[in-house]
Order: structure tokens, then C-alpha cells, then sequence
């Protein structure tokens, strides 16, 4: 039996946590690839476009703690804009994707990123909120090759976002890895968020400046954890 138990920010050994993931990037990048290479370890070179928003689950370890993972796959289409955005709300983790063989996609990963601040509502700064930026198809050739690693490190450093990794869906090189980074990412943030909501409850053993409200430490839209029955 699943139980929601949306208030609970506590961990105990019998709790799961479960992330919602955000998969962003123009179509054609490999990001519905990218998911069904980690769910299902399975690659279709002929895969259509997502029309719409679609999600799947996969249950991981990550440093001896289970996380959920709720990821869902954007169309990455314009036309599609007004169905995925309402999804944005929530999430715990963003993926921004792009195609290395594509420069365009690289290009536009900073609208992605600006559409998701807007709309998930993210007002404590991209540092303070998991991305991870992702160049998929890493296995082609480098004549083909438009992304250099160099020039993805220098834009997330540009942009405060400091996990990136290079990704091949279609020879399962760095996929997992890719995911684990994000929820380690998380994990981060959040406890770090928790050590600055300890100190704020503690003014005596620290002095803080330009504390606001304690939800401001919250480094996520929200968090959820779900309880297994054993």
C-alpha cells in the first residue's frame, strides 16, 4: 500500500522519496530516448515526437537511499507550449536537454531555462534549484559534433548551474549517471536547505542576515515523500 504524505519532510528507513523530473529541450534531442533508455533500458532509433506531456517511473539508489523518480517527458514543440507548462509547478528536478550535433538546441536551452524559472515559480535563484544540463547524442562523430564539452561547461558556469554531463541514449553512455547526478544534486540543495532552516530556528548559535520567511530555505517547488508498508 502507497500512502501520500505530501507534509512529511522527516526521513525514516521505510520512506521512499519520491522526485518529480522535468526533461526540457527542443524536439528531436533524444529526451523521450534518454527516458526509456533509464526506465526500461531499451533504445528506438525511430522514436516519434512527444505530443503532449507523458511520465514514467523508476524506483533508484543513490548513496543508500531510495528515490522515486515521477519523470516526465516535454514536447518540445511551440504548439505544445500551452499543455506542458501547467506540469512545471512541482517539480524537484529539471533536466535541460540538448543534441550536441544540433547547435540550435544548445542555443535555446536558455529560453527552456527561462520558461521553466517562470512558470515552476523558482524565486530563490538557479543555484539554489537542481538543473542539470544534459548533451545527448554524444556517440556521433566529430565532424558532426556542433557542441563542444568546453562550450557546454562555460554556459552552465555562465548560468550557475553547476552539474552537466554528456549523454549517448542510443550506446546507454552516461544515462544513468546523468539521473543520479540530478537526485545527488537534489539531495544536496536540500540538505543544505535543512542545515539553514536549523539555523534559523536557532538565532543563538548563529547570526543570520537577510533572513525572510522560513520557506525561503526551501530549495525545491515542493517535496514529497511517499511511505511503504513493510
Amino acid at each position: 500500500m502507497v500512502e501520500d504524505n505530501d507534509q512529511s519532510y522527516g526521513r525514516t528507513a521505510n520512506k521512499n522519496v519520491l522526485l518529480k523530473i522535468v526533461i526540457l529541450g527542443d524536439g528531436g534531442v533524444g529526451k523521450s530516448c534518454l527516458m526509456s533508455r533509464f526506465i526500461s533500458n531499451h533504445f528506438d532509433d525511430h522514436n516519434f515526437h512527444t505530443i503532449g506531456v507523458e511520465f514514467m517511473n523508476k524506483t533508484i539508489d543513490v548513496n543508500g537511499k531510495q528515490y522515486t523518480l515521477q519523470i516526465w517527458d516535454t514536447a518540445g514543440q511551440e504548439r505544445f507550449k500551452s499543455l506542458r507548462t501547467p506540469f512545471y509547478r512541482g517539480t524537484d528536478i529539471c533536466i535541460l536537454a540538448y543534441a550536441i550535433d544540433d547547435r540550435s538546441s544548445f542555443n535555446n536551452i536558455k529560453t527552456w531555462l527561462n520558461e521553466f524559472l517562470h512558470y515552476a515559480g523558482v524565486k530563490n535563484g538557479i543555484e539554489k534549484f537542481p538543473f542539470i544540463v544534459v548533451g545527448n547524442k554524444s556517440d556521433v562523430s566529430s565532424k558532426d559534433r556542433e557542441v563542444s564539452f568546453d562550450q557546454l561547461k562555460y554556459w552552465c558556469d555562465e548560468n550557475k548551474i553547476s552539474t552537466y554531463v554528456e549523454t549517448s541514449a542510443k550506446t546507454d553512455s552516461n544515462v544513468v549517471e546523468a539521473f543520479s547526478l540530478s537526485v545527488q544534486r537534489w539531495a544536496d540543495l536540500e540538505q543544505k536547505a535543512e542545515k539553514e532552516l536549523r539555523m534559523f530556528h536557532h538565532p543563538d548559535t548563529v547570526t543570520l542576515h537577510g533572513s525572510s520567511a522560513v520557506s525561503s530555505f526551501r530549495t525545491t517547488c515542493c517535496s514529497r515523500f511517499t511511505s511503504y508498508d513493510t
